[in-house]
């Protein structure tokens, strides 16, 4: 991909990560936190361009469940980057005729299947209003004109192969805020169109995200306890298929999959910590009292065994994932 074909400069931020113990940090500071579905084939990577009121991220991501808190009170483009992206939003389906355009302070959930590459463009409040938001605490989804979208998107690789190869354009500002002004231009006529109505724009599922959350919480607080649906759909005032529905809707599986999922995880990451810790402590601490399916089930999602991890936490004093 077009990562391959930029070198690193001064006025390009080019980081790769081939890992997920790597890639944990960099998240942390953004407020993100990912769950990879294929830990094999990871592999990430950004580059990051500051204009004098944007900067510009351009990201090869991984297949995962994200849940990410966007802090934008300048606003923010995600534009797909490539023509086979693939990703839900609490249930709704987003290709690369998509683009997400919000401001404000918003808590999305995403479930991607696959390898995607996409660029958020984070606007600084100082930039004058362009009549792109109408209101603070916004999101919409909306179709891209293919002709627009295409622009903006190739606006975004020049400006990312300046900066890799002429990082001294971006030393003055007048050079920089010329290739800004440029962009601007390029996203003022992707907001321009606007084919899909206002009624249909918001991301649905707010409700389904709420009680997912409720769901993260009560696994939280109580890691070892058995977990059982009905149970769990009293405790929320719900259906067993209204909680189900909206696990399967913003997560993309069912209710006892995500917290297998998430207990896994769980126990990897304490596994990581190394110290004193076996392999048994770390598994019933997150509620697997069955050693032998907890073994299969993690080395079917790891690729390795819980003894395995266990041992290069020990030794190579990785961070928590």
């Amino acid at each position: 991909m077009f990562f391959d074909a930029l070198a690193p400069s001064s006025a390009l931020q080019l980081v790769t990560f081939t890992d997920v113990d790597s890639f944990r940090p960099a998240e942390s500071l953004e407020d993100a936190r990912s769950i990879p579905l294929d830990v094999t084939n990871f592999a990430a990577a950004r580059a990051v361009v500051n204009l004098p009121a944007c900067r510009i991220i351009v990201a090869r991501s991984f297949a995962r469940i994200l849940d990410t808190a966007y802090r934008a009170p300048g606003g923010m483009v995600i534009l797909p980057m490539t023509d086979d992206l693939r990703a839900t939003s609490s249930g709704m389906d987003l290709d690369s005729r998509f683009f997400v355009a919000l401001r404000g302070h918003h808590d999305c959930h995403f479930v991607e299947p696959q390898t995607n590459h996409h660029v958020l463009i984070m606007f600084s409040p100082t930039l004058r209003d362009r009549g792109w938001f109408d209101r603070a605490d916004a999101l919409w989804v909306r179709i891209a004109d293919p002709a627009a979208h295409l622009h903006a998107r190739q606006l975004v690789l020049d400006i990312l192969r300046t900066a890799s190869v002429e990082p001294h354009m971006f030393e003055t500002r007048e050079v920089a805020a010329h290739l800004q002004e440029g962009l601007l231009l390029a996203l003022d006529d992707l907001f321009r169109i606007d084919p899909l109505s206002e009624s249909s724009a918001p991301i649905a599922g707010a409700r389904s995200a709420r009680l997912v959350q409720q769901i993260d919480d009560y696994v939280a607080a109580y890691p070892t306890a058995p977990i059982y649906t009905a149970n769990l759909a009293d405790e929320f005032g719900v259906s067993i298929r209204t909680l189900g529905g909206a696990v399967t809707k913003v997560r993309g599986m069912s209710l006892h999959q995500y917290i297998r999922l998430k207990r896994l995880w769980a126990t990897r990451a304490r596994l990581l910590k190394g110290g004193g810790a076996t392999v048994a402590t770390c598994a019933r601490a997150q509620g697997f009292h069955h050693l032998g399916e907890f073994a299969a089930s993690y080395r079917a999602t790891f690729h390795e065994t819980p003894s395995d991890t266990l041992a290069r936490g020990r030794h190579s004093g990785l961070p928590a994932a």
